[in-house]
């Protein structure tokens, strides 16, 4: 689902313009995620709390049959949206998958490829991730202004 008001956008940005976003170039959770065509990974830094957000899809395994498009990566959806606590794993900040992120959320977490809607699916995904990032950004500024723990 696309943002559909400028304001409520520009809410949105404005808000995760003080956390501290960084875009990575590799999946965040997914033990196939090697065979996913769509991989989104964000980490978000607020203070001392450190969140990933990751998003994974379009799955095409090596044992996958030519023209019967991607496969399922759990049950009914072909895309989905993880949010976790973050770890330090050498010089990075990693998704610690034993951490699920019980905070806030966009709603939208899983998508299903149809043929309605199979020319569109990586922008939806795209879409499902940034609200997400979004949800978070405003989650983590609102505890940590309230002093509560996240």
């Amino acid at each position: 689902m696309r943002y559909t008001s400028r304001s409520q956008f520009e809410t949105d940005q404005d808000c995760a313009k003080r956390v501290k976003r960084t875009e990575r170039g590799w999946a965040g959770h997914f033990i196939c995620a090697q065979d996913c065509r769509f991989r989104r990974n964000t980490l978000l830094e607020y203070g001392e709390t450190r969140v990933v957000i990751s998003t994974v899809g379009a799955m095409f395994s090596r044992f996958h049959m030519k023209g019967s498009g991607p496969e399922e990566i759990g049950y009914n959806r072909h895309y989905e949206t993880m949010i976790f606590h973050a770890h330090k794993d050498g010089e990075y900040w990693e998704a610690d998958v034993r951490k699920e992120w019980d905070g806030a959320r966009a709603g939208d977490w899983q998508l299903l490829m149809t043929k309605e809607n199979e020319d569109q699916i990586d922008n939806l995904a795209n879409d499902m991730h940034e609200k997400n990032v979004n949800a978070i950004a405003k989650e983590l500024k609102r505890a940590l202004h309230e002093q509560k723990p996240v």
